[in-house]
């Protein structure tokens, strides 16, 4: 049995774990690997790495840096498959979605690539005699990552490359369900050139969490996951001094209006709400149907749910694969029986599915629930599975109305062939990021990732102009250089630029 293990300056290590963990392959159920279970000590060793690693690191040319992540990413394209399959068969998710989150990932990357326009500072010439001001920003120290089970690849992807291109050192606690991507990654950023010590990773449970969130030789933490653990990590960071990330759950609506494509709206939304399983932050769990358009879309979207097919990730006809865990598939299957328990019509029923050869898989079909309202749990629960609730609504301000009152505000989708119906709905919806006839508005790296309301905790998105922010601090310089033997008068009011 293989047992995954830290990764702190440099190389693999035990640590100080003496606890582990299953880690299983959904597919099939069995249990495939175990993880070591770090604490308090293994994150105060990678701090300890990351710290000393910084000292020269942050030193370092923005040369040196850019062509690192240069190496870095070439690596990705080199092994994509090889960490495909490792997401997959530890995930459950088909290998061309693993490799579809490793793209968006490696965009981060080659952002980070060009960060040496980015971090250009300004220049003011003369703002009082003899007077210039400049400034620039320089890296925080040590920074750490704790992200979900979800996308192993790209959500650390967010984060690192731009801390490491920015001068900072890196601490990963990837989800203890599919921890080998970290591993491998840091592999890749070894080969890369990357010196020991600037990027580690220490995985654990809560144990690993508190640790990382209240150690003083942390700067920041950067966190993605469900809306009450990023509520707690911002609490607990901020207190303890550090700038924290925290992006939380969702509930992401898809609006569609009568004047749309319904065949064009019901293939998007239905892989937006069944692609890997369900189980994104941006997925698409509610489809709002507004006015005409309801009963016919239900009809399309019944059609096109039940042929989705579902089987183990490895297999090349596969569109959706199994669930994480067991008791992931318990919980999702047991939010449909409470659906149709609460009045729901089940439209299709994904429960029970069976697999074959795979029978001791945490497979699940496609479920979908028509009638459903904003009373039941279907609709107020994040259930991050393969379930999508059709809610129905009279017009597009009711859809909207009804999508502002949700406590989540990360992603959401208008199908509409209406300029002024979309105008109206991107103007007035109280939603981070949103797609126009796109069902998962997803932005690319050069722009931030960050819903509103509880799907954001605190005001620091990911990536983008955001991520250089968040990662780096500004310094502003005002000098003078009088000439030798000139004579300047230093006043004892208030200075001006006069």
């Amino acid at each position: 049995m293989t047992t995954i293990q830290h990764w702190i300056n440099g190389s693999p290590t035990l640590g100080a774990a003496t606890a582990t963990q299953p880690v299983f392959n959904p597919a099939t159920g069995t249990e495939r690997a175990r993880v070591v279970l770090g604490g308090a000590a293994d994150v105060d060793t990678a701090v300890q790495a990351a710290s000393a690693a910084f000292e020269t690191w942050s030193e370092s040319s923005l040369a040196q840096r850019t062509q690192v992540m240069f190496n870095f990413r070439q690596l990705l394209v080199e092994h994509e498959e090889e960490l495909g399959r490792i997401i997959s068969a530890e995930h459950g998710k088909t290998i061309d979605d693993a490799r579809g989150e490793i793209t968006r990932g490696r965009e981060v990357v080659e952002f980070a690539c060009g960060l040496g326009d980015v971090l250009k500072g300004s220049f003011s010439d003369q703002v009082s005699r003899g007077v210039d001001v400049h400034n620039f920003r320089q890296p925080l120290g040590v920074v750490a990552g704790i992200t979900p089970f979800n996308f192993p690849a790209m959500v650390p992807l967010w984060m690192h490359p731009i801390a490491i291109a920015t001068g900072n050192t890196f601490i990963l606690k990837p989800s203890e369900r599919d921890p080998s991507a970290a591993n491998f990654v840091a592999d890749l950023y070894r080969k890369a050139g990357l010196p020991d010590g600037v990027f580690n990773v220490v995985h654990g449970g809560k144990d690993a969490v508190d640790a990382i969130l209240t150690h003083p030789g942390i700067e920041a933490v950067s966190f993605v996951g469900s809306t009450p653990i990023a509520k707690y990590v911002h609490e607990q960071a901020t207190s303890h001094g550090k700038r924290v990330q925290a992006l939380g759950g969702a509930k992401n609506h898809a609006v569609v209006l009568p004047d749309a494509d319904l065949e064009f709206a019901a293939n998007h939304i239905t892989a937006g709400a069944y692609g890997s399983a369900g189980e994104r932050c941006m997925a698409v769990s509610v489809a709002v149907a507004v006015g005409d358009a309801a009963d016919a879309l239900v009809e399309v979207l019944e059609r096109k749910a039940r042929a989705v097919k579902v089987g183990p990730g490895d297999r090349p006809d596969t569109e959706m694969g199994p669930l994480v865990t067991k008791v992931a598939q318990e919980r999702v299957e047991n939010a449909v029986g409470t659906a149709a328990a609460q009045g729901a019509t089940v439209v299709v029923d994904g429960r029970g599915l069976k697999i074959d050869g795979h029978e001791d898989g945490f497979f699940t079909g496609p479920s979908l629930l028509d009638h459903v309202t904003t009373e039941m749990d279907a609709y107020r629960e994040e259930l991050f599975g393969p379930v999508l609730a059709i809610v129905r609504a009279e017009s597009l301000d009711e859809a909207i109305a009804l999508i502002n009152a949700n406590p989540y505000g990360n992603g959401t989708a208008l199908f509409t062939a209406s300029g002024e119906a979309a105008r109206r709905f991107q103007r007035n919806i109280k939603v981070g990021m949103i797609g126009i006839n796109v069902p998962v508005p997803v932005p690319m790296s050069y722009y931030s990732f960050g819903g509103w309301k509880d799907s954001l905790i605190g005001d620091s998105p990911v990536h983008g102009p955001e991520g250089i922010r968040f990662y780096t601090r500004p310094k502003v310089v005002t000098t003078r250089w009088p000439e030798p033997r000139q004579q300047v008068t230093a006043g004892f009011n208030f200075p001006t630029s006069s």
